[in-house]
């Protein structure tokens, strides 16, 4: 899978359909040679890019002038030596200055995947499924050590990189730039396209084409966040979810980061990707290593649609972990939209039964069960169970629902405190802040210094003195705002600009401490819906709320830009009840439960407020879900129409052997008179014969039919209406 040519020093990691070569050139830099649709790697030395020397490019090799920096196609680029691009990364002296000569010493090929100390990564489960190439560079001047680290898959289409920056000299450096992947692309005919938006209506798609100069999507809120995801692609100019070249990096991180592109003065394009410097620094001793995120590289010369499969399929089998991995999620109801604030046993208990009756198999008891919490001003840190609503504990209800043959789950906000809360009174400290400045409040709620220990225990362990306490199957994991006053009590002046990434490592221990503390426990991370949903927090939990907007019309944009990179089986979404509680649509229960079904399925609502016409509705909704949910979670996933074009939505899932697949068509708006069109599948064995259920156009159609030729759209009458197709090959 990795191949080293020691006579022309390249590097070529080859992995399913994809190859990515590089080679140290004379002067001991790394130059990019190549990344895109796999290559046999003969005369991999043609690839070179033969130099130029415009005016105004300095040279670092006075032997040859026509060697620039400024205009090497490089792989981890460096600022203030003649590259006048964005720098990976940028290390200061001792003496202030911040130029540094960082060249090849050294590289190793390992089998297997090394794990990231601290952080969440992508794995191999054995050492022959993988490949590693370890290559070290050095500055002779600080004997500082710039380790990157790429990773090949034989089963997957993927590429991972990351990058160690080591202090092995005797001076303190400080790291003000440490980014995880920067890659230099030839030319810029690419569209960007990202995935940005707000609490609410998360993960939009946008797509432009680069112009020359600096694009780029960030966060500065302490999170991922809700107005950016870690994600950037590049897309060959026109092309779609079937066709085209697309260049995808993830970064595996759940906090402030930086990915762009800059176009530079020859028409360049530099892709980067990492945490973001902004109000970042990182002091480090002599001998201390500072570990950079890990960055996904996928590349497919099938489309946008080609891209989302490959990241689903190394993200549902190699980033998750955990019994829950490859096993089908329950369906469950959560009392939030139905109760709110406002509950009590009889109520909880009456909702179970009712779910029960249904036929769902999960009741979660969300935000109010602790401490004095009747609103959102007070209690969070008090992990006690309020015995004004629960008088008989905890342990009591638990087993009331699971009387009714249901699992029990239980929200938390850990990772805040409340102003209002014992937890505060004793430990004032405990939170962000920064000494003499006010505290700024958001939700009525501040946050706790994951960065240290003490605060980290304390969440370990008041967490597991609750999940030990009854038998709870399923966690919610909120958090919900975003970072101000970013400083702590216990780091030193010099120390200060690391606490937003040394809060995201304790987060990380915390999480790695009680998910494998309780590992039949199905956690889904959740931050004020979808502010948090990326791949460092997928490494341990395998599932994410997507967003608070249950409204099944905006889930419809939702749903599709969360699939451009996170799997299926990584999404909740839940029917909830209308008017709905955020956009005050009303939409019908058959689309609210399509949209629904399309994820990790349940319901959000008072379940005794049904009619009996409802409850059969939601009764075959539920049997039709534990019918495909295995599709639905764990095949192939394919977007037909996309909601940010047109009127209409449609997707696809596919099983992975092609024998089963569920279609859903929605309509948003009605309009008069309107033509009878047609829609095309995808992923269907053009060989097999299929029969189609459910449907207007039920009957027996050849796959080739269905995909090229494809289904007629039934007509509608009234906005926002649907239908959906089982299909099964016919024996």
């Amino acid at each position: 899978m990795i191949t080293y040519n020691e006579e022309t020093r390249i590097f070529h990691l080859k992995s399913v359909d994809t190859s990515y070569v590089l080679k140290v050139t004379e002067q001991g830099h790394l130059e990019h040679l190549y990344w895109g649709r796999a290559i046999q790697g003969v005369n991999l030395g043609k690839l070179h890019q033969h130099y130029v020397r415009p005016s105004f490019t300095p040279s670092t090799d006075l032997d040859h002038l026509e060697y620039s920096l400024d205009t090497l196609q490089q792989e981890l680029p460096a600022y203030g030596d003649s590259d006048f691009r964005s720098p990976a990364y940028q290390f200061q002296l001792p003496n202030g200055s911040t130029v540094t000569n960082f060249l090849y010493e050294s590289h190793e090929i390992v089998a297997g995947k090394p794990q990231l100390d601290g952080l969440p990564a992508v794995y191999a489960e054995e050492d022959a499924e993988a490949e590693t190439l370890l290559i070290t560079l050095r500055d002779e001047l600080t004997n500082a050590a710039i380790v990157l680290s790429y990773s090949v898959f034989r089963d997957y289409a993927a590429i991972t990189r990351s990058v160690q920056y080591r202090n092995e000299g005797t001076d303190v450096l400080t790291l003000n730039r440490a980014l995880s992947m920067s890659v230099d692309m030839p030319g810029y005919d690419y569209e960007m396209l990202h995935l940005s938006g707000s609490w609410a209506r998360e993960r939009y798609v946008h797509r432009r084409k680069l112009e020359p100069g600096m694009q780029s999507i960030e966060s500065r809120r302490g999170a991922s966040s809700h107005a950016q995801n870690p994600f950037l692609a590049l897309i060959s100019e026109g092309a779609t979810e079937q066709h085209g070249d697309v260049y995808g990096i993830n970064l595996v991180y759940s906090g402030n980061f930086v990915a762009g592109v800059e176009v530079d003065p020859y028409l360049h394009a530099r892709l980067f990707i990492g945490i973001n410097p902004f109000d970042f620094s990182w002091k480090l001793e002599a001998g201390e290593v500072f570990q950079a995120p890990e960055v996904v590289l996928v590349h497919s010369y099938e489309g946008i649609g080609g891209m989302s499969r490959r990241y689903h399929d190394l993200y549902r089998n190699r980033l998750t972990r955990g019994q829950f991995r490859n096993k089908v999620r329950p369906i469950l109801v959560n009392n939030w939209e139905a109760t709110y604030f406002d509950f009590n046993e009889e109520k909880i208990t009456s909702i179970a039964q009712a779910g029960k009756e249904l036929g769902i198999e999960l009741f979660v008891l969300d935000d109010g069960w602790f401490g004095k919490r009747n609103d959102d001003t007070t209690s969070l840190g008090d992990w006690f169970v309020d015995r004004n609503k629960l008088p008989n504990g905890l342990e009591a209800l638990v087993d009331k629902v699971r009387e009714q043959g249901m699992q029990f789950g239980l929200w938390f906000e850990p990772e805040m405190i409340s102003p209002d809360s014992e937890l505060y009174r004793q430990h004032p400290d405990w939170c962000l802040h920064v000494e003499g400045r006010r505290r700024t409040q958001a939700r009525q709620q501040l946050i706790l210094d994951l960065s240290r220990e003490d605060v980290q225990q304390y969440i370990i362990s008041t967490i597991s003195d609750v999940l030990s306490s009854a038998p709870i199957t399923y966690v919610k994991w909120d958090m919900n705002r975003n970072m101000t006053e970013i400083g702590s009590a216990l780091l030193p002046a010099d120390r200060q600009r690391e606490t937003a990434h040394r809060y995201m490592l304790g987060l990380y221990h915390v999480l790695e401490k009680i998910t494998t503390s309780f590992p039949h426990i199905l956690f889904e991370s959740c931050s004020g819906g979808g502010g948090r949903f990326d791949a460092g927090m997928l490494y341990y939990m395998p599932q994410t709320w997507t967003s608070d907007n249950s409204d099944a019309i905006s889930r419809l944009k939702i749903q599709y830009g969360t699939s451009i990179v996170y799997p299926i089986s990584s999404m909740g979404a839940h029917v909830s009840a209308v008017p709905n509680h955020q956009v005050n649509r009303m939409t019908s229960l058959l689309t609210r439960g399509y949209v629904a079904l399309s994820g990790n399925f349940g319901y959000e609502l008072d379940l005794s407020k049904f009619t009996e016409e409802e409850k059969e509705l939601v009764r075959y909704q539920i049997e039709l879900y534990k019918e495909i949910r295995h599709i639905v979670q764990f095949g192939d996933f394919y977007r037909l129409r996309s909601p940010f074009e047109g009127n209409d939505t449609a997707w696809m899932f596919v099983s992975k052997d092609k024998t089963e697949a569920f279609v859903v068509y929605v309509k948003v708006l009605q309009e008069p008179n309107a033509a009878i069109g047609r829609f095309r599948l995808q992923g269907l064995d053009p060989n097999k014969t299929y029969r189609v259920f459910d449907s207007p156009d039920s009957g027996v159609y050849s796959g080739d039919h269905l995909m090229y030729a494809g289904l007629t759209i039934p007509p509608f009458y009234g906005d926002f209406q649907s239908c959906a197709y089982r299909l099964k090959v016919e024996e």
